[in-house]
Formats: structure tokens, sequence, C-alpha cells
């Protein structure tokens, strides 16, 4: 088997490859995460919040001592700003091998993620849900409630940062536990920005997941373009 041969089967999935892996699976997955993000709408759009958004928010205000709630806020306070756009280029610095596919990278990355939010901001106002009573708020806030910005910002740039990851290492260079740990970090740290949102007061739990759902389906999509374009690694 030639090199080239060599480097474009280690470049395809192998028969235990996560869904994401292909294009027809990162598709799959994004329909998938609308028909949920639907039925969520559907679920929480009228009437008063659900039986799992009251007892959320209940238990998160009893479970809140000042010295959680200050490290909620700086938890939250990396899913908005100019953070997340700058993780977004540093992304696409990180994936590309070269200056010009860099450039490109954090271009595409940029607009990724752009392009994401002027979708929700959108959908935010179409759905117009009310955030949680004002009293219990933690933190600063403003907009509707459905779905979360933060969570939603935050796993987008946790799947930009993984696609990133993919794209510098494939062909399976790159040492493998490495890459694991950063992977799991990362995810850890996009939950909790959603989680902290929840914590502070200022979301229902739908809302965050809401968020994820809509980043997921995002991420699938951005995925598919990906993976149709440039094959990934194992």
């Amino acid at each position: 088997m030639t090199e080239d041969a060599s480097a474009v089967a280690r470049a395809r999935p192998g028969p235990g490859a996560l869904p994401l892996r292909t294009p027809l699976g990162a598709v799959l997955v994004a329909l998938l995460g609308l028909i949920a993000l639907a039925a969520l709408v559907l679920a929480t759009r009228h009437g008063s919040p659900p039986a799992l958004d009251r007892a959320g928010h209940d238990w998160s205000l009893r479970h809140r001592p000042p010295g959680l709630v200050t490290t909620a806020r700086a938890i939250t306070a990396t899913g908005t700003g100019v953070f997340p756009y700058g993780t977004a280029v540093v992304a696409g610095l990180i994936a590309g091998r070269d200056t010009r596919r860099r450039l490109g990278y954090a271009a595409g990355a940029l607009a990724f993620l752009l392009l994401a939010q002027g979708v929700r901001y959108v959908l935010m106002e179409l759905i117009a849900r009310p955030r949680p009573p004002l009293d219990d708020w933690a933190t600063h806030a403003s907009g509707f409630a459905f779905p979360s910005g933060h969570a939603t910002t935050s796993a987008l740039m946790a799947g930009l940062l993984l696609t990133a990851l993919g794209l510098r290492t494939r062909g399976g260079t790159g040492p493998r536990p490495l890459r694991s740990v950063v992977a799991t970090l990362v995810v850890c740290w996009a939950a909790a920005v959603g989680l902290s949102r929840v914590l502070l007061g200022v979301h229902w739990a739908t809302d965050v997941l809401g968020g994820w759902l809509f980043a997921t389906v995002w991420i699938g999509l951005g995925t598919a373009l990906i993976r149709k374009a440039l094959p990934l690694p194992q």
C-alpha cells in the first residue's frame, strides 16, 4: 500500500466510528437534535414552567452559598462577550497547518459562530419565553430565556475547539491520551457554563437544554460540511 493510500485509509471512519464521523451521520445528528428541540419548544412555550424547571430552580435557590455563586459568575462570564469570538478565532488558528489555512479556518469559525448567534436571536424573539422571577437572579441577564445564550455559545465553542483538534491531528497523528483529556475538559467546561445559568437563577433548566440542542443542530450541520470537504481522523 502506498503512503497516500495509507493516509486515506487512516482518515476513513472505522466500523465503530461515532455518528459525527461521516457527513450523513452528522446530518442525522442535526436532524435528531432539531426534532428534540422542536419537541422541547412545544412542551415549554405555553403555561407555567414544567415541574423539572421548577424543581431545578428551587433546588438552586437553596444550594448556592456565596462562594459557589462567585465561582458560577466567573464560569458564566466565559460564555459571553468577546471571549467566545476570540475562542472561535483561536480554534481556526489551531486547525490550520499553514498561514493560508489558519486564516481561512479562523474566518470560517467566526462566521459559523456569528451566523448561529443570529439564528438563535431570531428563535429567542419568536418564542419569547420569560425568565425566572427577577428577585431570584444572582447575576445580570437580559432578553428572553429560551434558548439560553450562554449554554448555546459555550456548546458551539466546544464544538469548534473539538473540530479544530480533529483537523489539526487528522490522519491519526498526535497523542490520543492528550486529545482525550483536552476534549473532556472542553465538554466539562461547556456543561459548567450552562449549569451555572440555572444555579444563578437566570434560566430554567429547559432553557439550557434548549441551548445545547440548538448547538447540536448547528454543530451537526457544520460538521457535515467539513466532513464532506475534508477527511478527519478516527
